[in-house]
């Protein structure tokens, strides 16, 4: 289908009244934030920064009443205790006028259509949608528009934009998660907090070291492995709108107000100036500033097409800013540095560790105190000199500086200088366009019509009708100047149309009057909130998806099935033979013959497939199908893809699709799951709680596996074991090197490939189950799903057969730990099954 040009929104991001301030003012279209409920809760994925309740409607009516679009971030996943919560909050958010809601969680999109129709919905990024099929499937739960994967090329983008008429948005400026957003576990696995709930603890920006085979590989000065630079697609912006992108959007709600000026101005112009076919205006020093107010390293990365090499650079995790200069030496009170940039008194310096196996990885710097050359203070260096820099004392330790360290600009105390005027002004600086019409008839009275962009219009008259003119009678010129003066409105006249008849005059204060009065109802039109019909609906809902859950414990011996990802596990699982085995190779298309040697055995086989497609890659569906297995879906774009196709085999829906409450699992088993397993945000308590709902047999829970910690496009093996961009130049070391990333407690945590070449850090501890195993069996549940990753085939056999003697009742929890523990050189972990302390104290589950 063909895609119209459209003129993107500048999308920004407010973290507070500060940053909120500076996007308005620089010309933001519309700004992104989260709002806290009356009860302190809130269900967006930023959790230390946002706007109150109560806040809330006035914040809209003063965003509207500049021309600005409000968003809430409402994108965490739910859980079934917080249900009615989230309604009362949604039914808040509707009545208080907000623009949209961007949501992740399936369930609570369809639950926010049935409260508020009329309140539009948009698929977050972590929804991880990455194809036509995605977003079509965002579709189904209510959402018009759909924020694409950071992952995603110009091609890509413009494949999905041909498939789907949704509304598309994507990022283009701020930090990059190197996971998939909505598939990454880590902070759920290591520290019980989980990124689906607003509580990201980044470990990604922690140092790792490589383990190639067992063995440790020096990588230099590359330390932060999983650490990419930031999204910098300014010189896109035309590409962008070319595709029919919708919106633009600048990631960074921690960041203070002068990052949301800066970038904000940036893309405004860039949008405006492509929109009028003029090229890109933004200065040399302008693009340094944007890189000085924050940035890890500044880059299109994805967005440009694969480059592996570039987008974990792994020197540093921190905000860099500009590079001014190298260390040449050091003096008894300061550092000699060959300057590439100006440097000024005032200025925060770092220098960057050549030797990155610094204690704590901790670096030296603080502000500049002075500049000497030659034994005597100057006041400015040119590039390319070397002076010495000297701060304050204690301030930087000599010893740990070291020749050749790049020195790096992190703070510029002018910089916030040219953002200032932007913040403290009076008056509005960004003014938006309104036309103006005057009808001014002899004898009549004077009416004056001012209109926006967005429809509003108002028409005022004076009380008395026009005199004759009895001198200068009124002309359009005149009428320009006099209803143009809209300083201080917020407003600019974009074009004005006279209707006079008869020589008429006005007093230039009745002038000024009439102008005064229709600007003050215009905003004050502006800022009302919509009329939306809201109704209460989650007991409606649940008691329908209470209807559709059969009621009573599942019924029958517990079930095992078995994952494995190679052929020599294979043997080990089919010698046991467990009721199915699930095959997850990263070579795909040498899978049939798996695929025959397990049904050869009599026993039942399932596919897993990938968990991210791409636009390419849907000929994937088409080739799994074709292999007459059962599927493991974790792709939410496959599960819409196969909607269409008759007669599907057996499909179970994978932790990947995030199912965390009644609702979402539902919805996600209606389009034609047998079994769903939770996603691994939920704890072992839980798991055991949704069984209730919707039905124990319906759910296929992970009694023993490696969590997959983080889900990257970032290919490790070919950033680290080869000098190629992509899977065409790499030379492919992910088919015969074993790679693990060893964290600074010691645990090996491996990385494996799959078919798209997208890696899966695992965690290096199996994460066991034996605990709740009887709570899970007593609440119902039978199928249990164990999964290996570089276990041997003798570490397969025997996980299976611990499992199978607990399940017979010959072997008791405590010893299950125990043998699995044994088993494993890195011990092992509870991980996200964990139950925390206070839990039974949470609010009740919700009543089907």
């Amino acid at each position: 289908m063909a895609r119209a040009r459209v003129k993107p929104e500048v999308m920004s991001p407010v973290g507070g009244p500060a940053q909120l301030r500076a996007a308005v003012e620089a010309g933001a279209d519309a700004v992104f934030f989260g709002v806290q409920s009356t009860r302190g809760q809130g269900f967006h994925a930023r959790a230390k920064v946002g706007f109150t309740a109560e806040e809330l409607p006035d914040l809209m009516r003063t965003l509207h009443e500049r021309g600005v679009q409000g968003f809430v971030t409402f994108n965490v996943l739910v859980f079934d205790r917080e249900l009615r919560e989230a309604e009362r909050q949604l039914m808040h958010l509707a009545q208080s006028g907000v623009d949209a809601i961007i949501v992740q969680d399936h369930g609570v999109a369809r639950l926010a259509h049935e409260v508020c129709p009329d309140l539009p919905i948009h698929g977050s990024t972590q929804m991880s949608i990455t194809s036509a099929e995605g977003a079509e499937l965002a579709r189904r739960f209510g959402a018009s528009r759909v924020v694409l994967g950071r992952e995603l090329s110009l091609r890509d983008i413009a494949r999905i934009a041909a498939q789907t008429d949704l509304e598309l948005e994507t990022f283009v400026h701020g930090a990059l998660c190197v996971s998939y957003s909505g598939q990454c576990f880590s902070s759920e696995a290591w520290g019980g907090r989980s990124a689906n709930r607003g509580q990201c603890a980044q470990a990604c920006r922690l140092p790792y070291e490589l383990l190639v085979d067992g063995e440790w590989r020096d990588l230099g000065d590359a330390r932060y492995l999983l650490s990419p630079g930031d999204l910098y697609a300014l010189h896109q912006v035309p590409d962008l709108m070319n595709i029919g992108v919708n919106c633009l959007k600048i990631e960074g709600r921690y960041k203070d107000a002068d990052f949301v000026a800066l970038t904000t101005a940036a893309y405004r112009r860039a949008v405006d100036e492509a929109w009028a076919a003029q090229p890109l205006s933004v200065t040399a020093q302008e693009e340094r500033d944007l890189e000085q107010v924050y940035s890890r390293g500044l880059g299109p990365h994805f967005i440009g097409g694969t480059n592996h090499q570039q987008v974990v650079r792994g020197r540093a995790p921190r905000h860099r800013g500009v590079r001014v200069g190298t260390v040449r030496g050091t003096t008894e009170r300061g550092v000699l540095v060959e300057l590439s940039e100006e440097v000024k008194p005032g200025d925060g310096l770092v220098f960057d560790p050549a030797n990155w196996r610094t204690p704590e990885g901790r670096e030296e710097g603080g502000f500049l105190y002075g500049l000497w050359q030659r034994g005597q203070p100057v006041e400015a260096v040119r590039p390319g000199e070397t002076a010495e820099l000297r701060f304050g004392r204690g301030a930087v330790d000599p010893a740990r500086v070291k020749a050749g360290d790049p020195v790096w600009r992190t703070h510029d105390p002018r910089l916030s200088a040219r953002v200032k005027p932007l913040l403290e002004a009076n008056d509005p600086v960004h003014t938006r366009p309104v036309t103006a019409h005057f009808r001014g008839q002899v004898g009549e009275v004077p009416a004056l019509t001012l209109a926006d962009e967005q429809g509003h219009s108002v028409t005022v008259t004076l009380p008395d009708a026009l005199q004759p003119a009895r001198n200068r009678a009124l002309d359009e010129a005149g009428l320009r100047e006099q209803l143009g003066k809209l300083g201080g409105t917020g407003y600019h006249l974009a074009d004005l149309t006279v209707d006079l008849a008869g020589a008429g005059f006005l007093p230039v204060s009745q002038l000024n009057a009439l102008r005064r009065e229709a600007a003050e109802q215009l905003t004050a039109l502006r800022g009302q909130a919509p009329e939306r019909r809201i109704t209460p609906r989650l007991d409606e809902v649940l008691r329908e998806a209470g209807q559709r859950s059969p009621a009573g414990a599942g019924q029958g011996q517990p079930r095992l099935h078995v994952l494995v990802r190679t052929p020599e596990q294979l043997g080990a699982a089919i010698e046991e033979r467990p009721d199915s085995i699930t095959l997850d190779y990263l070579e795909l298309y040498g899978l049939k013959p798996s695929v025959e040697r397990v049904r050869g055995a009599g026993i039942p086989v399932r596919v897993a497939s990938p968990r991210i497609l791409k636009p390419t890659e849907q000929n994937l569906q088409k080739f799994l199908l074709s292999l007459n297995a059962d599927l493991l879906v974790r792709s939410g774009g496959l599960l819409e893809g196969l909607q269409a196709t008759p007669d599907l085999p057996a499909l179970t829906g994978d932790f990947s699709l995030n199912a965390a409450n009644v609702l979402t699992t539902r919805a996600l088993l209606d389009l034609g799951l047998e079994r769903v397993t939770p996603t691994h945000d939920l704890n072992a308590r839980q798991i055991s709680d949704l069984a209730s709902l919707v039905g124990p047999e319906r759910l296929e829970v992970i009694a023993y596996q490696h969590l997959p910690v983080f889900h990257t496009e970032h290919c490790v093996f070919c950033r680290f074991l080869s000098e190629g961009t992509d899977y065409t130049s790499c030379g492919h070391p992910c088919e015969s090197h074993r790679v693990a990333l060893r964290d600074e407690r010691g645990v090996a945590h491996p990385v494996m490939a799959d078919v798209g070449c997208r890696n899966t850090v695992f965690e290096g501890r199996p994460q066991v189950a034996g605990g709740h195993l009887e709570d899970w069996l007593a609440a119902g549940l039978r199928d249990f799903r164990l999964e290996f990753v570089h276990e041997t085939p003798e570490q397969v056999r025997d996980v299976i057969r611990a499992h199978r003697a607990f399940l017979a009742g010959e072997l008791a929890a405590a010893a299950l730990e125990a043998r699995l523990q044994a088993l494993s050189d890195q011990g092992t972990t509870e991980g996200s099954l964990f139950v925390p302390e206070g839990f039974d104290r949470l609010p009740a589950l919700p009543v089907l």
